[in-house]
């Protein structure tokens, strides 16, 4: 097996010393232009790759960030996990990635897992789950930034980047209202999460403020998937007043709305369905579905942003900010009546 090259190697065909090669790869000032130019061409030419694992143990930073989703299924997950990505590799930075799968010993095995890994931060979204947050103190106890994101917990101070999901369950009712609907169920998850339970409460918002009323038993509370949007659709079919539109927790619960509308021949806009996240199938379904943006890529670019300004800082709890998105509306054909 070849020998991988060191700096050593370096220093032995330029004749120069191993602390110049040093600091002609880490842009050190000093070092002449024509001297750091040498170095780079040699050291590409014998294939260096700088030991990764002795830098970090110089420095105390491995300059990789752990990020963790519920999902990567998720178009919109994805999408922020693009933007975190891209916002910090300008700075040298990686990302491991690991997925929770809306699993709360998942989602702590991960946080062990990338502090065991010795990352120098974590920007996380929690699972559904989740409602002790004691494996992310860890984070915090090791003075190691913390960012969270779309899926929060109030009980941890620590910077967020959300969506005024308030705003966002709101939007999506009044824009049921505008289009003439007025008899509106909503399909959630059971899990107390804050993002939903905002959600529902700007659902009953809109209501009350437009003089409609709101029917428990036609807030369906079960999990997040196609199956769950077709289950809640039979729950609400079986009960003896028949929504005329129906709010899903999200569009993979709405897409399970629609295709049980229309084994039973109601066929949207016939009842009118919205999900929340735009994910790419939305456009593409039949009828398209209305959906609330969350803007994933700012969402990123803010995680990103917000954790590099944290590791500047000697304590990166000591400007604590919180950004939040506002929602927009996109209209499709699920809840436009002709």
């Amino acid at each position: 097996m070849k020998k991988k090259a060191t700096i050593y190697d370096i220093a032995k065909e330029l004749n120069i010393t191993v602390s110049t090669v040093s600091r002609a790869l880490s842009g050190f000032p000093a070092i002449s232009e024509s001297t750091r130019q040498s170095v780079i061409d040699v050291a590409k030419r014998l294939n260096y790759s700088p030991n990764r694992l002795a830098s970090a143990l110089k420095s105390g930073k491995t300059f990789i960030v752990g990020v963790i989703v519920p999902s990567v299924q998720s178009q919109f997950f994805a999408s922020v996990i693009h933007s975190i990505e891209k916002g910090l590799k300008g700075s040298g930075y990686r990302i491991i990635l690991y997925q929770s799968n809306e699993s709360v010993e998942n989602e702590i095995n991960g946080v062990k897992t990338l502090l065991e890994a010795q990352v120098d931060g974590i920007v996380a979204s929690i699972s559904l789950e989740t409602s002790e947050v004691s494996h992310f103190q860890e984070i915090i106890k090791q003075n190691k930034p913390l960012v969270l994101f779309d899926r929060i917990s109030t009980k941890l101070k620590v910077p967020t980047v959300t969506l005024n999901d308030f705003r966002a369950g709101f939007l999506a009712t009044q824009h049921l209202i505008d289009q003439g609907y007025k008899n509106i169920a909503f399909v959630t998850t059971g899990h107390q999460v804050k993002i939903f339970e905002d959600r529902l409460s700007g659902y009953r918002e809109a209501m009350i403020i437009n003089n409609l009323p709101v029917n428990d038993d036609q807030i369906i509370m079960g999990g997040l998937s196609i199956e769950d949007g077709k289950s809640g659709v039979e729950k609400l079919l079986l009960g003896d007043n028949i929504p005329d539109a129906i709010i899903a927790g999200d569009d993979f619960t709405a897409l399970g709305v629609i295709k049980k509308l229309k084994e039973v021949d109601l066929i949207p806009p016939k009842i009118g369905v919205i999900g929340f996240a735009n994910e790419t199938f939305s456009a593409y379904i039949t009828p398209g579905l209305s959906t609330v943006d969350q803007h994933p890529n700012q969402m990123g670019r803010d995680c990103a942003e917000m954790f590099l300004q944290m590791i500047k800082q000697n304590n990166p709890y000591d400007d604590i900010r919180h950004v939040v998105l506002e929602p927009t509306i996109v209209e499709r054909q699920s809840t436009l009546i002709i």
